[in-house]
């Protein structure tokens, strides 16, 4: 394993923007699970994970991959040995 380097400020500071608009996320998910008629918070919902999306899009342009599985890619040299990684922090 790698050397923790030094992440600065920004990095922590857009990590928790992600996570927040991830809970909300979760919870509107939720919700429209018993209210799936409730147009106002599948809008809602929507332009949560467009948010999101452009995080995490934001994140990864600046700090490197986010998710694993296929769902970031990489920048050469492979980015998953440099820690810490998002869900160590």
């Amino acid at each position: 394993m790698s050397t923790p380097k030094q992440v600065p400020q920004a990095y922590y500071d857009l990590l928790e923007q992600i996570q927040a608009i991830d809970f909300v996320l979760v919870e509107l998910n939720l919700y429209l699970d018993t209210h799936p008629n409730d147009a106002e918070s599948i809008q809602q919902f929507n332009q949560c994970s467009y948010e999101s999306r452009k995080l995490k899009k934001q994140f990864e342009k600046q700090f490197g991959p986010l998710m694993h599985f296929g769902y970031s890619y990489s920048n050469y040299p492979w980015d998953w040995i440099d820690v810490p990684w998002p869900w160590q922090v």
